[in-house]
């Protein structure tokens, strides 16, 4: 390629870093953004430690866990370091502090801590995928290979580091799984126990959900928001409340749109291809 026309178009996208549409000047920082390649190399190992009953070859049985134990030092460090782009990312002043990479070194040992709590968790919904699926003849069927496990998996890891206050890698991870099923769930999202999409496909769940125990939903189902609040100067309030309450022993077909802070009381049925905007009672049905 000419070298004049590189060197032109370098140029060009150099001159951008200081035009209008660059970041803004106080989120300038030294150290780099949290590397999704790398997250998206530590997932599966990560996996592979909480499952090692599940993923380790033969081979590794009489000594697995030291195995586990070497592959989670070795996950603990590259983790701290992402977390500790991801504090940059959010403030500046931790990119050349000891104060910021001690602090996430303080947020990977409680994530840590957390593996146990977030492994039974897998289980159960790997539990409702078995009991909820027909199709499905195995318990140990849907950790090994159900995309609603490939999400669920991503969504607790990220909920977790996002409620120890990690910004920005939670949504790379959430994000990561939402390209390979197709289903967006936001890490701030609130999910109860024995959660299970069936056929796991353009699912959204939105930021300020919350899903009690024993929710059923199917391909298609949005909790999203009916409109965004805006402030004084007319920009979208954050993290104000404005999804869906879903209680307990829910099930909402495939289709269904529910939009806006409303709440499914227990036990309730939401039909296909519906539009709620409403609150459903307990025991309450919905159909076309």
């Amino acid at each position: 390629m000419d070298k004049a026309l590189l060197d032109h178009t370098v140029d060009q996208l150099f001159a951008a870093h200081n035009g209008p549409v660059r970041y803004q000047e106080g989120h300038r920082t030294s150290a780099p953004y949290p590397s999704e390649t790398i997250i998206e190399k530590l997932l599966p190992r990560l996996r592979d430690v909480m499952f090692a009953d599940y993923f380790q070859s033969e081979q590794h049985r009489e000594n697995v866990q030291v195995l586990m134990q070497n592959t989670l030092a070795e996950i603990a460090d590259q983790l701290t370091a992402q977390i500790h782009y991801g504090l940059c990312f959010d403030d500046p002043a931790k990119s050349n502090c000891k104060s910021g990479l001690a602090e996430a070194k303080n947020i990977t040992e409680a994530f840590i801590q957390q593996l146990p709590t977030i492994r039974e968790q897998l289980v159960k919904d790997a539990h409702a995928a078995y009991i909820g699926d027909p199709s499905c003849t195995n318990p140990f069927e849907p950790i090994v290979c159900f995309p609603s496990m490939v999400v669920l998996y991503r969504y607790r890891v990220a909920h977790a580091l996002h409620q120890l206050g990690v910004p920005l890698l939670p949504r790379i991870i959430t994000e990561i799984a939402h390209r390979r099923t197709g289903v967006d769930i936001h890490p701030s999202a609130q999910i109860g126990e024995h959660f299970f999409i069936d056929h796991c496909t353009g699912v959204v769940i939105g930021e300020t959900a919350i899903l009690g125990d024993h929710v059923k939903l199917y391909h298609g189902v949005t909790l999203g928001a009916k409109s965004f609040p805006l402030d004084a100067n007319g920009q979208p309030m954050k993290g104000h409340p404005r999804h869906p309450i879903i209680g307990n022993h829910v099930t909402i077909y495939s289709g269904a749109v529910l939009l806006g802070r409303i709440t499914v009381g227990d036990h309730a049925v939401i039909g296909g291809n519906v539009w709620v905007t409403e609150d459903v009672p307990a025991y309450g049905k919905v159909y076309q």
